[in-house]
Order: C-alpha cells, then sequence, then structure tokens
C-alpha cells in the first residue's frame, strides 16, 4: 500500500513540475508582444539616435535628450522631425506627464 502511496505522489510531482514549466514558457512568449490593439512584436529602436534628431535645434539639448530617451524607452517610437508630430506615436508618448503636471515627451 505505501509503495502505490509513493508512486502516486511522485506521479503527482511529475505533473505539477510539467504544468510549471509550461507556464514558463508560456510567460517567456508574452514578453514579446506589445500591448495595445494590433499586439505586434516589439521594433528594435535607435533610441539616441532618433532623440539627438528629435532634439538637435532645442534651446537644451541635454534636458531634451534625457526626457526624449526615457519617452522612447516606454513607448518605443520618437516622432519625426525636430518639433511637433507628437500624435504619430500614440497616447504612450502623448500622455506622459512630469511630476509637474507637464508633459514630458519632447
Amino acid at each position: 500500500m505505501a509503495s502505490k502511496l509513493l508512486l502516486l505522489f511522485t506521479f503527482f510531482l511529475f505533473c505539477l513540475l510539467a504544468h510549471a514549466s509550461s507556464d514558463i514558457e508560456i510567460e517567456d512568449h508574452q514578453t514579446q508582444v506589445v500591448k495595445g490593439a494590433n499586439r505586434r512584436l516589439m521594433a528594435y529602436v535607435d533610441c539616441g539616435g532618433l532623440c539627438k534628431v528629435r532634439c538637435s535645434k532645442h534651446s537644451r539639448p541635454n534636458l531634451c535628450n534625457r526626457a526624449c530617451g526615457t519617452c522612447c524607452m516606454r513607448c518605443k517610437c520618437v516622432p519625426p522631425g525636430t518639433y511637433g508630430n507628437r500624435h504619430l506615436c500614440g497616447k504612450c508618448y502623448t500622455d506622459m506627464t512630469t511630476h509637474g503636471n507637464k508633459t514630458k515627451c519632447p
């Protein structure tokens, strides 16, 4: 009787471990998906280069680059040009604010 219980317990542990490993695989695949309506795979964005262009004519380029870099890393987007076009990056970019409730992203 004890050997049957041991065998049953071992089988139960094996099933539990198999289920846990499948959950880990699912979590790994979910990290590659962007949240939002289109749910596409994340594309690589060169935040440094894009922000350098975006902030090239700013009166305070270091401050602009720092804010732009933060917004780029979070939203995976930098609007084209040196000014305006913020709506092209969506709500993530346009709705981000500072502690003073001013728009953060240049």
